[in-house]
């Protein structure tokens, strides 16, 4: 019953964070600024106690952290699905350093950071500012000598359940058709986390690419269409297009397209068998996500 803090309880992997680590066996302090949310209410009734906290106020953050033996941290990513409005790239590399901080003067023994694939490349390759940001705060946290885990984690299959990647009864992303792109559900985030909680001697200290699957965009936008029971092809969106609302983006896609996020899906598999590909999850969740926000749009 060793307390573990979750940051961004009530978001896409802390809310996936907390449930692996409650069925593990966990006590669960799950942060969030609004306590009264109704995400946060379902955390408490599924068994983690809510706190109050800020990731712009570290005084709020030490006290989340306070006596607990570990704590999950991640920040929005910029450009990424539910990123606050007007969000920027310093605010995520603030925030990341201020939970770091907050854990290194709390106690914190073991530190599992949401970070991006690719990170560890900054030495040899230009990349997406998205990526410079995770790593800018990995290196704070080996700065302080926090003992932590670094989960470098691909793009999630939940892009494809809403209008990220879906318009116009289509798929559509800039990347090209015929390359293929490395992805992941969510729920294995969490997967991976309790993973690193249950065996600090064999993660603390390591830093690991993690993908679920790797298909071109017109094989998952088939596989999509089968799931569902409806045709949705694939409409790539030019660069150019992508360019003229926001370069950073383009580079992005362009950086996905060139490079790609590179992770060994077979390791990733040997670590954690019950990794989801992308069919598995379609059938587990993903399907019903995506037909019922069809569904909404149809009406």
């Amino acid at each position: 019953m060793k307390t573990i803090v979750v940051i961004g309880a009530t978001g896409l992997q802390g809310r996936t964070v907390t449930a692996h680590l409650l069925a593990d066996g966990w006590s669960v302090r799950a942060v969030t600024r609004d306590p009264d949310a109704a995400g946060a209410r379902a955390l408490e009734q599924a068994g983690a106690e809510l706190v109050r906290a800020d990731m712009d106020d570290v005084a709020s953050l030490r006290a989340a952290a306070e006596g607990a033996y570990g704590l999950f941290s991640v920040q929005p990513t910029v450009g990424s699905p539910g990123t606050p409005e007007g969000f920027s790239a310093e605010d995520e590399v603030r925030w990341g350093r201020n939970v770091a901080d907050a854990a290194h003067a709390s106690g914190v023994q073991h530190l599992v950071y949401a970070s991006l694939a690719g990170a560890g490349r900054h030495n040899t390759e230009k990349l997406p500012q998205n990526i410079v940001s995770k790593w800018r705060i990995e290196q704070h946290i080996n700065r302080l000598g926090l003992p932590a885990t670094f989960l470098r984690l691909v793009s999630f299959m939940e892009n494809y359940t809403g209008a990220y990647h879906l318009s116009d009864g289509a798929v559509t992303t800039a990347f090209a058709a015929d390359v293929p792109q490395q992805i992941m559900a969510v729920d294995d985030v969490g997967a991976f986390t309790a993973l690193a909680f249950a065996q600090p001697g064999e993660w603390i200290g390591r830093a690991v690419d993690l993908a679920g699957d790797e298909l071109t965009p017109v094989q998952i936008a088939a596989a999509i269409s089968e799931a569902i029971g409806r045709p949705l092809p694939y409409v790539q969106i030019p660069i150019e297009a992508i360019a003229a609302m926001d370069e950073e983006l383009a580079f992005a896609s362009t950086w996905l397209n060139e490079r790609g996020w590179r992770a060994d899906v077979a390791f990733t598999r040997a670590l954690h068998p019950r990794l989801m590909d992308l069919r598995t999850w379609l059938e587990r969740k993903g399907a019903n996500q995506i037909a019922s926000f069809l569904a909404a749009q149809d009406t």
